[in-house]
């Protein structure tokens, strides 16, 4: 028997907002059917006394640890800047008709 029908899939197609043809609910209620058995396979396999986990192998944090450095100092920084005004880097305007 199978696990989902032709009506639970235009169901779902409708709750999607899919615009599905006849054919296709067929088509798509066997690949559904496939999907469902395969989970429940998985689902008989799966023991009580395995903890669940996210990942089969143990991972460790990759990152480096968040250590505050000193950055640069603003005459560092603008030192390197194409343009400066009143101690600020000095940017074209790209928007047009506002006052400032």
């Amino acid at each position: 028997m199978s696990a989902i029908t032709r009506g639970e899939v235009a169901h779902l197609a409708r709750l999607a907002r899919l615009a599905l043809e006849e054919s296709e609910l067929d088509h798509y209620a066997e690949q559904l059917d496939v999907i469902l058995t395969s989970v429940a396979r998985v689902s008989e396999v799966a023991a009580d006394d395995i903890p669940p986990t996210s990942h089969p192998l143990p991972l460790q944090n990759v990152f480096r640890a968040d250590v505050a450095e000193p950055g640069l100092s603003r005459d560092a920084a603008l030192a390197a800047a194409p343009a400066v005004e009143d101690d600020r880097f000095r940017v074209p305007r790209i928007l047009d008709g506002e006052d400032e």
